[in-house]
């Protein structure tokens, strides 16, 4: 397999190291940045004989070294500032996406697209209407980090392993994301089982706010080890055909009353992309809460250039 990661920052060298380790294909680290992406690769490289992989990377300032790649992870784009929104990040990124959208399209017209680059939702969405791709082979990296993120606050506050703790996160990578304590589990048991409203308020608020916290603690950056885990997981379930259930940002038509937009939903990932999106059946404040996150993306939609 060839593997493409756009974008040799943080989160994408990081994704780059995580995809050599797991053995999932040869990777090639695009950057716009003349030396950075070479200069990573080689470092990479170099740690193989220590990591014991076997894969080889290599990296690049040419669109056309990206030719024929069968996955793209696109990590490309300016990263949040303290103060700074998802959606303040909209207009720039987008630019940013659409050209690395168009020369994906131009040189691996069948590879699958992660979009790891926010605002998430509406850069999912931005990617699969520039390049023309069916909807299976576009999707985003949305909740499989937030209910990482979700797990491990309540693993913190529960005392218990994280290996045991099944999290639930729908709706958009942001503010307005929807966690789901019923449906969320520790050792197979509902977390609202496991603790008391008063105690799971501050964890989901925690868990909204999770990206934010990491920029206000690092100031000059964002999160990039748990992004980038999260989008590897994606990929390797795509890669190895595991037909995976996890949740992704993808396009809907229908389900969960949702039409023409891009927002995290569990999906099964398998070597077809999105093989099936899985509709849960929601209580009425959970579908009006995805809703209502739904409604956020739909309207930043409208202002993409």
């Amino acid at each position: 397999m060839k593997i493409t990661v756009v974008g040799a920052g943080h989160v994408g060298a990081t994704a780059a190291l995580f995809l050599l380790q797991k053995q999932l294909g040869d990777v090639v680290l695009f950057d716009i940045v003349e030396g950075l992406p070479q200069g990573k690769a080689l470092d990479l490289m170099e740690a193989a004989p220590v990591l014991g992989f076997e894969t080889k990377i290599a990296g690049t300032n040419e669109y056309s070294d990206i030719k024929d790649a069968d996955f793209v992870v696109i990590t490309a784009g300016l990263a949040r500032k303290p103060g700074m929104t998802r959606e303040d990040l909209l207009k720039k990124n987008a630019e940013i996406i659409k050209e690395v959208t168009l020369k994906i399209k131009e040189y691996a017209g069948q590879a699958f697209i992660l979009v790891v680059t926010n605002p998430l939702d509406v850069m999912t969405y931005h990617a699969l209407k520039v390049s023309g791709f069916p909807k299976q082979r576009v999707f985003g990296q949305a909740g499989v980090l937030d209910g990482a993120r979700f797990a491990s606050f309540i693993a913190q506050k529960m005392q218990a392993p994280v290996s045991d703790i099944k999290p639930l996160v729908l709706g958009g990578h942001g503010d307005s994301m929807v966690p789901l304590p019923r449906l969320s589990t520790v050792k197979g048991q509902a977390l609202t089982e496991c603790l008391e409203p008063k105690e799971l308020e501050p964890l989901i608020e925690r868990t909204r706010n999770a990206g934010a916290e990491i920029v206000g603690l690092l100031k000059t950056g964002s999160a990039y080890y748990s992004p980038a885990a999260s989008a590897v997981a994606m990929a390797e379930a795509v890669l190895c055909d595991q037909k995976k259930i996890m949740p992704a940002s993808v396009l809907l038509d229908g389900e969960y009353g949702l039409k023409d937009v891009c927002i995290g939903v569990p999906v099964k990932l398998g070597k077809n992309g999105v093989e099936e999106i899985i509709e849960l059946e929601l209580k009425l404040e959970e579908k009006e809460a995805l809703h209502q996150s739904a409604a956020v993306y739909q309207k930043a939609i409208k202002s993409l250039p």
